[in-house]
């Protein structure tokens, strides 16, 4: 999977805190089973990458909880 769309339920956290760099956002996400991706990109609405992962590991399901970090790395080096 290359990318999540995130539904609607999600735009209220993401926008009420500010973009890490020009139309993005570097969260923290958090699953239901415990499991945190730390340094996940969001594009718009989208999931775009994980820091570690070719392919993101998770589906929006999963998901617990959000958290805006801007915790930035270089994600073209990896």
């Amino acid at each position: 999977m290359s990318f999540i769309q995130l539904s609607k339920k999600w735009a209220p956290i993401l926008l009420a805190q500010g973009e890490t760099g020009m139309g993005y956002q570097v969260v923290s996400v958090i699953l239901q089973d415990g499991r945190k991706f730390d340094q996940v990109v969001i594009v718009s609405e989208y999931i775009t990458k994980v820091r570690g992962y070719k392919d993101i590991p998770f589906q929006e399901s999963d998901i617990i909880e959000i958290k805006v970090t801007h915790d930035k790395w270089d994600w073209d080096a990896e």
